[in-house]
């Protein structure tokens, strides 16, 4: 109809180039920061805002504390650094004062910061010399704007946008919508309900908002619909899991697993006897468990999943492990093994009444006869708990019957993995596995409703006593011009005298994510340096995933009975590596490292009873500064997690999307707790009364169009 009212789908249409002022070279600017059609540019967000009847002023800034303030640049210089480097300072000022910026690593800033222009300026100012100064901030160009409330949307140097032209551009695209409105999906008694504005309004105040009352009002609308159809995916992969698979109703009479507890050195936590008794509660119910275990290093998970999987052999079922890597896999395996050396197994069959609890190691290394072997037992019933990679859930797998399946570090996995391995238990009764999914990265409550929406939540939030805190300390390798920092120097001075005292050390060297090649190179090279240098006079071993299983296990074997006192390693040791006379860790380029990988590395040492410490490294003094000092912080790893959150701005969180994705743009899970709940519910009331969403088709139109095929893929199932 061409009066209806559009939709997302309508706008998703319109070339970009139908905008007034697009021509052929502004549409390729563009479409290199992925704006290619209407919709993208009207959901292409202001970042901030500057409220000009609130305006700070350079006069009023105040060391360490985080300001924008609007000013003109008065002069600019570059100067050449040391080792290839340059510096670019600008001295920018208002009625009530001056400000020096400078930008390390940014030559484009000398061309781009004329003499007069108006631009924002965002940063933590410091004081340097008697003055005030920011370091790297972020510079937006104002132009002649005036106006209340200007809107300030990323701009890109490379592509040569302007805030002011993307602001004209989607003033244009609004205008030009405004007679047949933009279409809302959302039932009018449901937004009635939550006390929200209609999307057209909500579109056009996020743009252009009177106040910062209403930016908010708008920004809130527009974020829940983002929560709404990641909800919907969530709710509906959810409501078709429970509808579409018979589980198996465990019998939880059994000893097995009270046997297994009451042989452990340790007493459980509570956490862990409550997380347990939740698994259990799951595995006594005819519904297949699908929950998700979630614990900061160290906190136990394994006891947990290996008390799961004994649920299951003991009615006559198999357990299954699943690792994101061969080398985990492997850790895994010598791990359980150890837990369950004295296990047996009730066994009618057997003289004895019981036998020997079998584990076996199923990856891709493992070829040949001993293959074939294990594939049979598998098959027949022979092997009662499998350990392996993705190798488990290849063609020409089978289980004689698979009753609880773990999966270590979900967010490695795919909706399509997890599905193969379930359909590994159908069996003769058709029945699917019991499913529980460790992570050892702390997830925020929010983040945990949003990303893993579909399962049930376990939190291990306590840790075993008699851990260690583990002191941080933040370290930078050169100062700003580039030379060596006395920091490093007296770094390994204090390693050295842990070495001598008779403690072990980890360096962890620096992740080339894009070359494993690379990594190892890296790896052998710092390996070399201080085998002649720093560590010269000890016994140092090097460890990396390109070495095979046995030198990897001859390594670690060395390290573990004490014969190498330090061990540089890639991050391979990221997981499942215990040694606790290890008190020393050195992470070197601790930049390129994100916050929850640098926690599961710190892991490996405070394991034990001396106090550990953890040196995070940094080449530059301007680059992961915010990250690194969260370590520093704080060592909770879901204080932690909420950090990251914050600083990586949630960037994409759906665990397989897609590039092209929507993905959350204002949604916020550190903030927007009371909207993912309301978000879930209205989920919950939708999908309840319709879960093929086929009297929502406008709805299920925006899942398909801005959600990645394994988010929407319950949609189209049949």
């Amino acid at each position: 109809m061409a009066d209806a009212p559009l939709t997302l789908k309508d706008l998703a249409k319109l070339d970009i180039a139908t905008i007034k002022g697009v021509g052929d070279k502004r549409r390729e600017s563009l479409a290199e920061v992925g704006i290619a059609n209407v919709l993208e540019l009207i959901t292409t967000y202001p970042r901030r805002y500057v409220d000009r009847t609130n305006e700070a002023h350079v006069g009023d800034l105040v060391e360490g504390v985080e300001t924008l303030v609007l000013v003109k640049v008065r002069s600019t210089r570059r100067v050449p650094l040391r080792t290839k480097r340059s510096m670019v300072t600008a001295l920018v000022g208002d009625a009530t004062g001056s400000l020096s910026l400078t930008f390390f690593n940014q030559p484009w800033r000398e061309r781009q910061l004329k003499t007069d222009l108006e631009v924002a300026v965002f940063g933590k100012p410091e004081l340097f010399r008697g003055k005030m100064q920011m370091v790297n901030p972020v510079v937006d160009i104002i132009g002649d704007k005036t106006g209340r409330i200007v809107p300030i949307y990323p701009q890109s140097e490379k592509a040569n946008l302007s805030t002011w032209e993307l602001a004209s551009w989607v003033r244009n695209a609004l205008d030009r919508a405004a007679p047949r409105t933009i279409s809302d999906p959302l039932p009018p008694q449901i937004r009635e309900g939550l006390k929200m504005i209609d999307r057209h309004a909500a579109l056009n105040i996020i743009h252009f908002p009177e106040s910062i009352v209403d930016k908010e009002r708008a920004r809130e609308r527009l974020a829940f619909d983002e929560l709404l159809r990641v909800q919907l995916v969530l709710v509906g992969r959810k409501h078709a899991f429970e509808r579409d698979n018979t589980g198996i109703r465990h019998d939880m009479t059994g000893e097995m697993q009270q046997r297994f507890v009451a042989a452990l050195p340790f007493p459980l936590t509570g956490a862990q006897r409550r997380v347990i008794d939740e698994v259990n509660a799951d595995l006594a119910k005819p519904v297949p468990m699908h929950r998700l275990l979630q614990g900061d290093v160290g906190s136990g998970k394994t006891v947990v999943a290996v008390a799961a999987m004994l649920a299951a052999v003991q009615g006559g079922h198999q357990g299954a492990l699943m690792a994101p890597t061969e080398v985990l896999a492997e850790q895994h395996f010598a791990g359980i093994t150890r837990l369950l050396a004295d296990l047996k197994v009730p066994d009618d069959g057997n003289l004895f009444g019981e036998r020997q609890l079998r584990v076996e190691l199923l990856t891709g290394r493992i070829t040949g006869e001993r293959r074939r072997e294990l594939l049979a037992d598998l098959a027949s019933g022979g092997v009662d708990i499998a350990i392996g990679t993705h190798a488990l859930i290849q063609e020409g797998v089978a289980f004689s019957s698979l009753g609880v399946v773990v999966i270590d570090e979900q967010h490695r996995f795919g909706v399509e993995q997890r599905a193969a391995l379930r359909g590994k238990g159908a069996g003769e009764q058709h029945t699917t596995p019991d499913v529980l999914v460790m992570t050892a990265t702390p997830i925020p409550r929010t983040a945990a409703m949003t990303v893993y929406g579909d399962l049930e939540v376990s939190v291990l939030d306590e840790l075993p006593p008699g851990r260690t805190p583990i002191a941080t300390m933040a370290v930078v390798e050169h100062d700003e011009s580039g030379e060596p920092s006395g920091e490093a120097a007296s770094m390994w001075a204090e390693v050295r005298k842990a070495l001598d005292d008779g403690q072990q050390a980890f360096v962890v060297c620096p992740m080339i994510e894009e070359s494993d090649k690379l990594e190892v190179a890296a790896a052998e090279e710092i390996y070399e340096s201080l085998s002649k240098g720093e560590l010269a006079k000890y016994k140092i071993g090097l460890l990396h995933g390109r070495m095979s299983s046995n030198d990897k296990d001859a390594v670690m074997t060395k390290f573990r009975d004490r014969k190498l006192m330090a061990l540089v390693s890639t991050t391979v040791i990221e997981v499942g590596v215990d040694v606790p006379n290890a008190t020393c860790m050195v992470v070197l380029d601790a930049d390129r490292f994100g916050i929850a990988q640098l926690h599961q590395l710190r892991g490996r040492v405070g394991r034990g009873a001396i106090a550990s410490r953890c040196w995070l490294v940094r080449k530059n003094p301007h680059v992961g500064a915010e990250r690194v000092g969260a370590l520093v912080e704080s060592t909770d790893g879901f204080y932690l997690a909420e950090v990251d959150l914050e600083l990586r701005g949630e960037g994409t969180l759906m665990s397989t999307a897609q590039k092209g994705a929507s993905d959350l743009k204002l949604a916020s899970l550190r903030r927007d707790e009371p909207l993912i709940r309301a978000a879930r519910e209205v989920a919950f009331e939708i999908i309840g009364a319709d879960p093929k969403l086929k009297q929502h088709r406008e709805l299920a139109g925006e899942v398909n169009l801005l959600l990645a095929r394994e988010e929407k893929e319950f949609l189209t199932k049949d």
